[in-house]
């Protein structure tokens, strides 16, 4: 069984672009770097005015999720950054139970 990690955040559209690039340098970098990781996506909705990202990651293990996150692997993870950019800083992220058929 695999594990989906999933974080939602936002940004107002201006800064999509610099954002996703962002994203990508630090997050998406950090996560192909653990052990455990199976893969890693981006997704991104432009509504209106407002940005909503999502990454979307597959872990072979929650001990290989915790190699990312720490102890405490609900928490989302933030990086010094994301303050220019975010409007909010969700507290957790979701995980999934992963089955493919």
């Amino acid at each position: 069984m695999k594990i989906t990690r999933i974080w939602h955040g936002i940004t107002n559209s201006e800064y999509a672009d610099e954002y996703l690039k962002y994203v990508e340098e630090t997050g998406l970098s950090d996560y192909r770097n653990v052990d455990g990781n199976l893969s890693a996506k981006i997704l991104r909705r432009i509504d209106k005015d407002k940005c909503h990202f999502l990454t979307v990651t597959e872990w072979d293990s929650y001990e290989s999720i915790k190699k990312f996150a720490g102890d405490d692997f609900e928490k989302a993870r933030y990086y010094e950054e994301d303050k220019k950019y975010l409007l909010e800083f969700e507290e957790k992220v979701a995980h999934y139970e992963t089955f493919e058929y």
